[in-house]
């Protein structure tokens, strides 16, 4: 009889332990995804770049370093990163320096360009590991800026700021045009991740010689693949913006234009043009002078026409916050409640801007695009933020900040849209100033 009593106490015991137990795992912090940012490395020459990687904590969003990085990023001054569909592998665009050997590549000419940039590959292992591809590759013209990969992962796209040929720019935008860019198409091999240029089917039959890649209008600013079009937006503040679209063949990666005209934006400053949730937006900083149309800071959203039209909304401009300047990147959250625009601010050196942060906005669907100031807005994230992030369980929003070399992390009110700092830490620092950022769902 003792004997079962203490069988049967036993067994409590145990079961007990079990019911402790499995509470305590559901509040266990796991790894939810990975973050990864380019860089440069502060104590270097030549602008060497690196990449960076954390660890996402479920519970508290709070960042560790993936053991192993940062690694190289294969080149100089890398400006873009895309993780294609599988997270099997992860590619970086290195824009390289310029004949001066620094990496200020605008505003330079002739053997002064940035002439280096390329594309280097890494295979994503277990916990979020590195491991770069022994050899790179290269786009088709000079001085890459921008690289955006297709939904399927079967094509990665890249914006050249300067085309190699004059007289292929002509004949893809008429005989008056004096020079251009271009955007450089890469197939990837689905087994091994390797990448291969895309011939101009086009313009090589055209113009009888091989042409590999597709011209746009002088000074491209940056690009976006939505809804089968890819938009690039171009100009100067003397001049104006406009965008120009493509066609594009999601299944052999070609780009046509019928028309070879490019759609004015009664803008003078344009700084992004960013897809969110299949709305375009365009951010313009028209604080610096020449400032014809008198606006400051703004955001102009459209909506995605036949042929790559993008139709105005009535209304739909909206002001940034006037404390902040030069927008840089926007981010519709996952509900498409919220929008947040990143501010870099005006300045360019030092860690105290003022002008820098988080402008955020309710989202109005009645009338559409009207935008609405969240209180309390806005919200500070580092000196001079890059890119905007937000993590695979939709709980927080990370900014990479190049002034002050820092990554942000935020926690994302679900009902109001108001952004606290983590519980745990606020800011993670990084070697060397941010230049981009992204991240990755998987975790096995």
């Amino acid at each position: 009889m003792k004997f079962k009593k203490f069988g049967k106490a036993l067994l409590m015991s145990a079961l007990s332990a079990g019911v402790i137990l499995s509470v305590t795992s559901c509040v266990q912090s796991y790894t939810v995804g990975y973050l990864y940012v380019t860089g440069t490395v502060t104590a270097s020459t030549g602008s060497n770049g690196i990449v960076s990687g954390f660890k996402i904590d479920h519970n508290t969003g709070n960042l560790v370093p993936i053991i192993g990085l940062p690694v190289a990023s294969g080149g100089a001054n890398p400006v873009r990163a895309v993780l294609l569909t599988g997270s099997r592998f992860l590619y970086v665009l290195n824009q390289g320096v310029n004949g001066l050997g620094n990496a200020s590549c605008f505003g330079v000419t002739g053997s002064n360009v940035c002439q280096n940039s390329n594309l280097t590959q890494f295979s994503v292992g277990g916990n979020g590991v590195l491991s770069a591809q022994p050899e790179p590759f290269y786009p088709q013209g000079l001085n890459s800026i921008r690289m955006v990969a297709d939904t399927s992962g079967s094509f990665i796209l890249v914006l050249d700021h300067d085309a190699p040929s004059v007289a292929v720019c002509q004949a893809a935008l008429g005989n008056s045009v004096t020079s251009c860019g271009d955007i450089s198409v890469f197939s990837v091999n689905s087994t091994t991740g390797r990448l291969s240029v895309v011939q101009n089917a086009q313009l090589s039959s055209q113009l009888g010689f091989p042409v590999t890649y597709f011209p746009v209008p002088a000074n491209p600013i940056d690009f976006v693949l939505a809804s089968g079009q890819l938009l690039t937006v171009s100009g100067t503040p003397a001049t104006g913006d406009s965008v120009f679209p493509y066609t594009y063949n999601s299944s052999s990666g070609q780009l046509t234009n019928s028309s070879n005209s490019s759609q004015p934006m009664n803008t003078y400053q344009a700084t992004a043009i960013v897809n969110g949730n299949g709305n375009i937006y365009l951010l313009d900083n028209e604080a610096p002078s020449p400032n014809p149309t008198g606006a400051s800071s703004q955001i102009l959203p459209f909506t995605l026409g036949n042929s790559g039209a993008l139709q105005a909304q009535t209304g739909g401009i909206v002001a940034d916050d006037s404390t902040l300047s030069n927008p840089i990147f926007l981010l519709v959250e996952s509900k498409s409640k919220f929008l947040y625009v990143a501010n870099q601010g005006n300045n360019v050196t030092g860690n105290n801007n003022s002008n820098s942060g988080l402008a955020a906005y309710f989202i109005t669907n009645s009338p559409a695009f009207q935008l609405s100031f969240i209180a309390g807005e806005p919200f500070g994230l580092g000196s001079g933020p890059r890119c905007l992030v937000e993590d695979p369980s939709d709980q927080f929003i990370y900014s990479a900040n190049s002034l002050d070399s820092t990554v942000s992390g935020l926690v994302v009110d679900p009902n109001s849209g108001v952004l606290v700092n983590l519980r745990v830490a606020s800011s993670f620092a990084l070697q060397g100033p941010a230049t981009w950022c992204l991240v990755d769902g998987r975790t096995s």
